[in-house]
């Protein structure tokens, strides 16, 4: 990684070399509301075309009916982009964000602007995925999200010179069914999954740390959310498919620190997700911090419940990214 750390400071790029291709907007309703609420500085788009693949039209919905709170969601991605928010005070970490949504949807509030605006915070610079999603119709659904994902963190690698990061301190964090594509980055980070397309795709794509949030993560029928199968595969897997996509099958001793998070009483996803995940992690000696809350039930993101004590997640995964090293203190990567 201190050879990655060089070269990209060497041979930095700078935006303006996108300026001449506009860049997608981010996803937004036709009458947003009132309420201040966290909003992307600006957009990249992944691929310097769209990917080839089904006819979409981009959905977005929103599903608040508070007119305080915004809870949106986004369908139909065919043009994969990363939305910025760069820190005010930048510490040269960054963190890519991937919302959930049962890889039918990304739900990019309580799952992604809300985590980057605290992040933000704390001095990091975050990008949170707009990913395809397995259940658009891709041809290869089982592995769009991956792939995006890795695009990305080479993405935001090769910008690293232009927003102020160390290209190493690059960690990533998901929700749900991006908590997958979370896991799967952090344990499938090197398998070559698409052909280069240009210069970011020379750089590493492994996570400098990881936070899978109550995720969808096994295969295992015993405890896998009932589904991954049909979104992934469109039916049942053969074991060699299983052994492919399963993360806690796919730990190495490359597999980044990481962070996990879950409530007892997830009744969409068990929390036996989690667990199987830490215990993988254990056998490999890679440093785990696992956070179990009784109640909280699937999706409780940043949702504004200050009474619930899974509230305190976001503030013990900023401080385990600081003891890692994310921040530029304590370990380096």
């Amino acid at each position: 990684m201190d050879t990655l750390r060089r070269s990209l400071l060497l041979s930095p790029l700078i935006l303006t070399a996108d300026a001449a291709r506009a860049q997608t907007a981010a996803p937004e309703v036709a009458q947003p509301k009132t309420v201040a609420w966290p909003t992307p500085t600006l957009t990249l788009d992944l691929w310097p075309t769209p990917p080839k693949g089904p006819k979409l039209t981009e959905t977005v919905e929103e599903v608040s009916t508070d007119p305080n709170i915004r809870l949106r969601r986004v369908q139909g991605i065919s043009t994969p982009r990363l939305a910025v928010f760069p820190a005010k005070k930048p510490n040269g970490g960054a963190m890519l964000i991937i919302p959930g949504g049962g890889f039918s949807w990304n739900y990019f509030d309580h799952e992604g602007y809300q985590l980057a605006d605290y992040l933000n915070g704390q001095g990091f610079t975050c990008f949170v995925l707009f990913y395809r999603l397995a259940n658009d119709g891709w041809d290869n659904r089982a592995e769009v999200g991956l792939i995006d994902a890795q695009r990305a963190m080479r993405v935001i690698r090769h910008h690293a010179t232009t927003f102020k990061l160390d290209p190493v301190r690059v960690g990533v964090a998901g929700f749900s069914a991006g908590g997958f594509i979370t896991a799967s980055l952090a344990t499938r980070h090197a398998q070559n999954l698409y052909p280069a397309v240009d210069a970011a795709d020379n750089l590493d794509a492994r996570p400098f740390a990881s936070a899978p949030i109550y995720p969808v993560l096994t295969l295992d029928p015993k405890v896998a959310y009932e589904g991954v199968f049909g979104s992934l595969f469109g039916g049942p897997a053969p074991p060699e498919q299983v052994a492919r996509h399963s993360p806690e099958l796919n730990v190495d001793a490359r597999t980044p620190p990481t962070f996990l998070c879950h409530a007892e009483d997830d009744t969409t996803v068990p929390v036996g997700n989690s667990i199987v995940f830490r215990d993988a992690l254990k056998a490999k000696n890679i440093p785990v911090e696992t956070h179990l809350f009784a109640r909280g039930g699937h999706g409780f993101g940043m949702k504004p419940e200050l009474d619930q004590p899974w509230h305190l997640w976001p503030q013990l995964l900023a401080a385990f990214l600081r003891r890692e090293g994310l921040s530029g203190e304590g370990k380096s990567g």
